[in-house]
C-alpha cells in the first residue's frame, strides 16, 4: 500500500510540475476527461439466469457452484492484503484457456463482499470478449474512453453497488501501443484516484500471442496465470510463469477445464436453488 501510494503521489507531483490542473485529475494534453466518482452515477446491467448458465457464470451467488471461485478470491485476498497489492492482471499462455470467465467469476466472487469496491476492465484488446460473458453490448471502447473520445460515466457499466465493468465493443487498432503508454498510465492513476476502488483487475491477452504483456504488467502489482488442463504444456506454463515474474509478482497459477474432480476433497450440503 505504501508503494502505490508513494506512486500516485510521485504522478500528481510531476503533473504539479508540468502545471496540470490537480482538480480536472489529468490535463489536456492527456485527452483524459474529467473524472465522477460516484459509482450511482453508472449504467447497472443484470445477468439473467439464461446469460449465467450459457457463459459459465457461477460465482453469483455463494453456491456450491462458486465454491472454486470464492476460494480462489479468499487466497488472492489473503496474499494481496498481505502485499498491499490491489491490481491484478489475469493471463494465460495461449488461447481457449478460459482465462476470462476465470476473470469475470474471480471479479463477481469479490464484489459478494460488498465492502470491496471492484473494477474489471478489458485488456485484451486485440480479442476482447468480457462483453460476451456479461451480454452487454456497449458502443465504444475503452481505447475511446482512454483518448478522450468518451466519458467514463458514459462508457463503464457496473453490476451491483460495488462491481464496475471497462467493455469493449472491438478490438483496438493499436493494442500494444496504447496499452504501454504514458496515457493508459495516467488513464489508471485517475481511475483509481477518483473511484478508490479496493482492487483493480485486469483480463490480459494470452502471452504467448503478442507483446501487449511485455508493456503492461509492469503497471500491476500481481498476475495470475491460467492454463487449460486439456491444452496447455508444462513447458508453457513454465515458460510463462517465468516471463510473468521478471514483469510483475507471481499470484498463482490456475489449471482450469479439469474433466474430474475427487469427490473427496468437495464439501457437500444442500443447494439453494440457481
Amino acid at each position: 500500500m505504501e508503494r502505490l501510494e508513494a506512486a500516485l503521489e510521485k504522478a500528481r507531483e510531476k503533473r504539479r510540475e508540468a502545471g496540470v490542473d490537480e482538480k480536472a485529475i489529468l490535463g489536456p494534453e492527456s485527452r483524459v476527461p474529467v473524472l465522477k466518482s460516484e459509482w450511482s452515477d453508472l449504467t447497472e446491467i443484470k445477468i439473467t439466469s439464461r446469460v449465467a448458465r450459457n457463459n459459465r457464470i457461477t460465482a453469483i451467488s455463494g453456491n456450491p457452484l462458486a465454491g472454486p471461485y470464492d476460494m480462489l478470491r479468499s487466497r488472492a485476498l489473503h496474499i494481496m492484503h498481505e502485499h498491499g497489492w490491489k491490481r491484478l492482471a489475469v493471463t494465460s499462455p495461449t488461447v481457449g484457456c478460459g482465462k476470462t470467465t476465470i476473470a469475470a467469476n474471480l471479479a463477481l466472487s469479490f464484489a459478494r463482499q460488498q465492502d470491496l469496491k471492484i473494477i474489471l476492465f478489458d485488456f485484451d484488446l486485440r480479442r476482447p470478449s468480457l462483453h460476451k460473458v456479461f451480454a452487454h453490448r456497449t458502443d465504444h471502447s475503452l481505447s475511446d474512453v482512454i483518448d478522450g473520445k468518451v466519458s467514463v460515466a458514459d462508457h463503464f457499466v457496473r453490476y451491483g453497488e460495488n462491481l464496475m465493468l471497462g467493455l469493449n465493443a472491438k478490438a483496438a487498432k493499436n493494442p500494444s501501443e496504447l496499452l504501454q503508454s504514458q496515457r493508459t498510465k495516467e488513464f489508471l492513476a485517475a481511475i483509481e484516484a477518483s473511484y478508490k476502488p479496493d482492487i483493480m483487475m485486469f483480463d490480459m491477452p494470452p502471452m504467448l500471442v503478442s507483446d501487449d504483456n511485455v508493456g503492461f504488467l509492469v503497471n500491476v502489482d500481481c498476475g495470475l496465470l491460467v492454463g487449460a488442463a486439456d491444452g496447455t504444456t508444462v513447458k508453457q506454463l513454465d515458460l510463462c510463469e517465468k516471463e510473468l515474474a521478471d514483469l510483475t509478482n507471481v499470484l498463482g497459477v490456475v489449471l482450469n477445464k479439469c474433466r474430474y474432480s475427487d469427490s473427496e476433497l468437495g464439501y457437500d450440503y444442500e443447494a439453494e436453488p440457481y
